[in-house]
């Protein structure tokens, strides 16, 4: 039986792999790392004493992706979802409170809409699906106003990890046509209350070792060998690894991963990496509720973006956080306190224990330039494939671009066909059916 060899278990590979064992395919990942999971997993904290996400993650019920590759494990109940949407904001300049709640004629109730926004300023979101492809959020959508500061701005920023002056508009419109413009079914929220390793990569790797796929782990693929147009071996911790004339490869790991690995097989114009996203993790003495008594608050008018409560640990995010990741931890934890104190109405609170968390490679760049010049899964080497948030699979790098571009690299290995578009033109379609081989 051939072999289909993926480097890299993070959600992009697991993804792959889910695909291609359903499908009857033999596979064998194998991952650096000692834990798979990539970007998206979780650890224990000695200081805190719990186990916490390396970064926070928001996953919406319109990400159809990650909702079926979790009914392929057998984990849809690990995502709690909320019923019905909203999303609660807090200003931490003035201490003006709101909550977005989409859904029915929402565009015409006061009380669920951005302070000061009229119903007529949300329709501008339609012109991120019409963008050229060098426009950036901040040229699609008019950069003032109460709507731009207290809503475009902060999801940009946050989807996309990049002011909306440097990040592609098509990409951030693709999010929003997924997502906001198909109504409340498709904008709740999704959580992980164990854990981002206990909801979408445990229940992965259960699977596929239950189903024959080979999980190596602390294995280090440090080269690939080519043979005219194919991959004949890998090197693995500088062992030679033979490929047979049927087997393939999936390079599911970063962009400059793969560019170190075989630069050839990479256009010149792939991305590079993109913008720092800092997290912080503080244990408090007990369990506390937010302000607006759901799990996850946005803030504006401070340093952090997002607040996050599980249990008696509350979490920070920040994204587009360069000049904060080269900051001391003593002094992000700082800063970060003083925000979380003040939406807690606290402001004179002691800081806590806490955990820094920098990922200064957090996505792959995502400006208009990058995002229009992404590889797709098909590379110019017949048994070769792409996967990873930073590829052509239509969505910028979220969780749910990263269970994609997974299922398009299975697509590709077993010889189907992506190359039909939306019907805006824009994107690949992808019509993959929730359950059964691909």
């Amino acid at each position: 039986m051939s072999t289909v060899h993926i480097v890299g278990a993070g959600l992009a590979g697991l993804s792959a792999a889910v695909r291609l064992t359903e499908a009857g395919r033999r596979v064998i990942l194998h991952e650096s790392a000692p834990q798979t999971g990539g970007r998206c997993r979780s650890f224990y904290d000695a200081t805190l004493d719990r186990v916490v996400d390396n970064g926070n993650h928001l996953a919406l019920s319109g990400n159809r992706s990650l909702l079926g590759y979790l009914e392929r494990v057998g984990a849809r109940g690990a995502l709690t979802e909320l019923r019905p949407a909203a999303f609660p904001f807090l200003d931490l300049g003035n201490g003006e409170r709101w909550c977005l709640r989409p859904g029915g004629l929402w565009l015409f109730d006061k009380a669920r809409r951005v302070p000061g926004s009229r119903p007529a300023d949300y329709l501008v979101a339609l012109r991120t699906l019409t963008a050229g492809p060098g426009a950036a959020v901040a040229d699609a959508l008019p950069a003032n106003g109460a709507l731009y500061e207290r809503l475009w701005r902060p999801l940009a920023v946050s989807v996309m990890n990049g002011a909306p002056e440097r990040v592609s508009a098509r990409l951030f419109g693709a999010v929003l046509r997924e997502t906001l413009l198909r109504g409340e079914a498709a904008c709740r929220p999704l959580f992980a209350a164990k854990g981002l390793s206990a909801a979408l990569v445990d229940p992965a790797v259960a699977w596929l070792e239950r189903h024959g796929a080979e999980l190596r782990t602390g294995a280090r693929v440090d080269g690939l060998e080519r043979a005219g147009d194919r991959i004949a071996a890998l090197s693995v911790d500088g062992e030679r690894v033979a490929l047979g004339g049927d087997d393939a490869v999936i390079l599911a790991v970063p962009a400059w991963v793969a560019g170190r690995l075989l630069p050839e097989a990479l256009p010149a114009s792939a991305p590079t990496a993109g913008r720092a996203i800092v997290n912080a993790h503080f244990r408090l003495p007990a369990s506390i509720d937010l302000p607006g008594g759901m799990p996850f608050l946005g803030l504006v008018g401070g340093t952090a973006d997002w607040l996050f409560r599980r249990g008696d640990v509350l979490s920070v995010t920040v994204s587009d956080a360069d000049a904060l990741a080269v900051q001391p931890a003593e002094t992000v934890a700082t800063a970060l306190w003083r925000d979380v104190a003040t939406a807690l109405g606290t402001p004179d609170a002691a800081l806590p224990p806490f955990r820094i968390i920098k990922e200064r490679r957090a996505t792959p760049d995502q400006s208009p330039v990058h995002a229009a010049n992404r590889p797709g899964a098909q590379t110019a080497l017949k048994n070769l494939v792409l996967a990873g948030d930073w590829t052509r699979m239509g969505l910028p790098a979220t969780l749910e671009g990263a269970v994609r571009s997974g299922e398009f690299a299975a697509r590709a290995v077993l010889n189907t066909r992506i190359t039909t578009f939306s019907r805006l033109g824009l994107f690949p379609a992808f019509t993959l059916p929730r359950r059964g081989p691909i």
